[in-house]
């Protein structure tokens, strides 16, 4: 079997490479001519210098959405700019004055395709896999995100830069001044690429300047014009900055066994350090993570650990580095890992005190990326865990235009032996050397990953490696997906996610296809055919499933989808509680088909008042089980949001099985008193896991990504109403450049 498997993988490649090494950039417009400022430029919307005056200009966007035809409805002009410190980029956003403006809120970070806003896209390093996004809305708010994996936002990156935006009766015009310092390119170039939408949300439009079938993100890199500089953009100065933090804690725990108060004052802090002008020095010194915003609670019906994404500021610039390897459920490295130890007294992780951490990333030259990672942590008494030392290295190779070739080294280990001293000869250790080639077509058509890892440790196992083919080919009209993962018995990333730890193989095809229509609210409809099989290494099936789906997407952006799914599942030893709360559980080595359907329904996101809504009903392992969940959002202008997820299970058993219900609400507001004063009030109720979850926080910017954060938190046991434990925070943060 592993022969056939890797030959198969082998086979797809050779057959797929020859479309990626051939292909060329989609036909752009000729290019952007940017030259040096002829004046001071004033960041306040006017375009009142000479700069601007004589500046080249980039206009004619065409339509993305709803068509990917024709010219956009509301055009856009665009000018770039620069001096020794900024690049500067002017844009006038012409619009229909009868037409309001939607704006969500006036925090940073917005999403792209719901908000009014003007934006750009920069490949300073000619790669089509890594860049730069930045936008702003209409109302001055900012978004600002890197790009990994040729068209993906990774939006928790912040960084300083600076904007403007002057309203006047028919357009709006917007001022960016990016600092070089901010951003990271590959010095000596003449040539960037470069690519510039607008989302006019009321008019319900989205226009870019080089055209982007429908069906890419607007963040796709490889869809874009020369940026011709009138000379090499070569480094400019040194690059440092250092973002200090002080803050108070309090807290107390009261249940299960009343605790004394914690009280403490932290300090600590990060530097950015430009090595080079694509090469970047992180480092932390005993971090704080308080201000990181809490995470969505969900109702968990699987077998398996749910995966949360990192938030942290430290772990996030060139993440994609770190994080990409492998899948999204099988992966050698998770820095939410790093501060977390188990439990020793319930299931579960609690957290560690980080000491310090470091972190250099960023280009060797334009084909070479390199990302090396030390971070160690604290002894912990109260979890009886000793300090432990986590190294990554990992580097990426540009190889077919786009694509590249990886590889990575993930070491955990406590360098202590059991008197306390120091010792490189702790055998307590745990490792993954994997390597992966990532496809990426210069058309964006085809993409696609192949990796093979290999975990190390000192207890012996067999079949201690993991493999997958993943290969997809998209256009407007269908898309093909080829997936399969194959998973030793003894594969052990500690420092990673493995979402099923057991030895399985996996074999997940699917084939869509999409009707497009022109004369109708109808914009198109989307047929697919999807299967996800799982066997156990004795090649015993374990779970099963294929599904047919049909998706209506009205030109509104409301959506109706209808899908009818066939289960199998084969359940192992110890069994399992299909409701997750400690009930009655089915027996091991029993085996179960079931028939269940999807019917979800997403109103108009133009809205104020929009939701949407999921219910899933049929038979559930033994019985039946009838799902409801989604969430209703309403816009008070741009001031406020108001939230409320929900989820609704309710089980039916037959007997000796009991039934079950459980509610897992979470409303939220989002108050935004300025562009600096930013509140968030968010409960969750979560019957399944028995909590009321409490967590206020309330953010002043009061300099370019410095803030002063005050976050209260505190759970509740429901029945009978107990208080577990609560916290209070204040952390003042300031980014200095030196």
């Amino acid at each position: 079997m592993k022969i056939h498997l890797l030959s198969l993988s082998v086979w797809i490649l050779s057959f797929a490479i020859p479309f990626f090494a051939f292909e060329t950039f989609a036909q752009n417009p000729s290019g952007l001519e940017i030259r040096v400022s002829l004046d001071k430029i004033k960041i306040d919307g006017e375009l009142d210098e000479l700069t601007w005056m004589s500046a080249a200009k980039a206009g004619n966007f065409v339509r993305q959405f709803p068509f990917d035809t024709g010219m956009a409805v509301n055009q856009t002009e665009v000018m770039m700019s620069y001096d020794e410190k900024n690049l500067y980029i002017a844009a006038i956003c012409y619009e229909n004055p009868n037409e309001k403006q939607v704006v969500w809120n006036l925090r940073r970070d917005f999403a792209i395709k719901t908000n009014d806003n003007f934006s750009v896209v920069i490949d300073p390093y000619l790669d089509g896999t890594n860049g730069f996004n930045f936008a702003v809305t209409p109302l001055g708010t900012q978004r600002e995100a890197l790009i990994v994996n040729g068209d993906q936002s990774f939006t928790l990156w912040d960084n300083r830069w600076f904007s403007h935006v002057h309203k006047k009766q028919d357009r709006w015009i917007v001022e960016m001044a990016i600092p070089f310092s901010t951003l990271r390119f590959t010095s000596g170039l003449q040539n960037w690429r470069i690519n510039f939408s607008r989302t006019d949300v009321s008019g319900n439009e989205i226009s870019t300047w080089v055209r982007i079938p429908r069906n890419y993100q607007l963040t796709v890199l490889s869809l874009s014009a020369p940026l011709i500089w009138d000379k090499p953009v070569q480094k400019t100065g040194t690059n440092v900055s250092l973002i200090p933090y002080v803050g108070a804690n309090g807290s107390k725990i009261h249940y299960p066994q009343d605790q004394p108060a914690k009280k403490s004052i932290e300090f600590g802090g990060d530097a950015k350090v430009a090595v080079t002008s694509s090469l970047n020095l992180d480092l932390t010194i005993n971090p704080d993570f308080s201000n990181v915003e809490v995470d969505r609670q969900v109702a968990n019906l699987s077998r398996f650990e749910i995966f949360f994404p990192e938030q942290r500021q430290f772990f996030n610039e060139n993440s994609d580095l770190f994080s990409q390897s492998g899948f999204t459920r099988i992966r050698p490295f998770f820095s939410r890992r790093i501060g977390l130890v188990k439990n020793p007294n319930a299931p579960g992780f609690l957290q560690t005190r980080i000491l310090y951490g470091a972190r250099l990333s960023g280009k060797l030259n334009p084909n070479l990326r390199i990302g090396v990672l030390n971070v160690q942590t604290a002894d912990d008494a109260s979890t009886q865990s000793k300090g432990t030392n986590f190294s990554v290295l990992t580097f990426q190779q540009k190889v077919f235009g786009r694509s590249n070739i990886a590889a990575m080294l993930v070491n955990k280990q406590v360098f202590r032996d059991d008197s306390g001293d120091f010792s490189f000869r702790n055998n307590v250790y745990n490792r993954v050397l994997g390597l992966d080639y990532n496809l990426l077509s210069k058309n964006n058509r085809w993409t696609g990953k192949f990796f093979l890892h290999q975990s190390f440790e000192n207890q012996k196992r067999t079949d201690q490696f993991a493999h997958a083919v993943y290969l997809m080919y998209n256009v407007p009209e269908f898309s093909l997906v080829w997936n399969h993962e194959w998973v030793g018995q003894g594969y052990n990333p500690e420092v990673g996610y493995l979402q099923r730890p057991k030895g399985y193989l996996r074999v997940e095809p699917e084939i869509s296809y999409r009707i497009y229509m022109k004369k109708s609210s109808i914009n198109y409809v989307a047929l697919s055919l999807y299967t996800d099989n799982y066997w156990d290494r004795k090649g015993v099936a374990s779970d099963r499933l294929y599904q047919y789906s049909t998706t209506v997407f009205f030109k509104s952006t409301a959506a109706v989808s209808l899908n009818l799914n066939r289960a199998y599942t084969r359940l192992y030893n110890g069994g399992f509680d299909p409701t997750n709360t400690g009930s009655r559980r089915l027996d091991s080595n029993s085996v179960y088909w079931y028939n269940y359907a999807n019917l979800n329904f997403t109103t108009n996101t133009r809205r104020r008042l929009s939701g949407s809504v999921n219910n899933q009903f049929g038979q559930y392992f033994n019985g039946w089980l009838n799902v409801s969940d989604g969430y209703i959002s309403y816009r008070s202008g741009s001031w406020a949001n108001w939230y409320l997820n929900f989820t609704f299970n309710q089980f039916y058993f037959p007997d000796p099985y009991p039934n079950n219900r459980f509610w897992l609400v979470g409303p939220k507001a989002e108050i935004s008193f300025t562009k600096s004063h930013f509140f968030t009030l968010f409960l969750q109720y979560n019957q399944q896991a028995k909590n009321i979850n409490v967590n206020a926080r309330y953010q002043w910017r009061f300099a370019p990504v410095s803030d002063l954060f005050v976050v209260y938190s505190e759970n509740y046991l429901p029945q009978p109403w107990n208080v577990k434990n609560r916290a209070l925070v204040v952390k003042l943060v300031y980014w200095l450049n030196v």
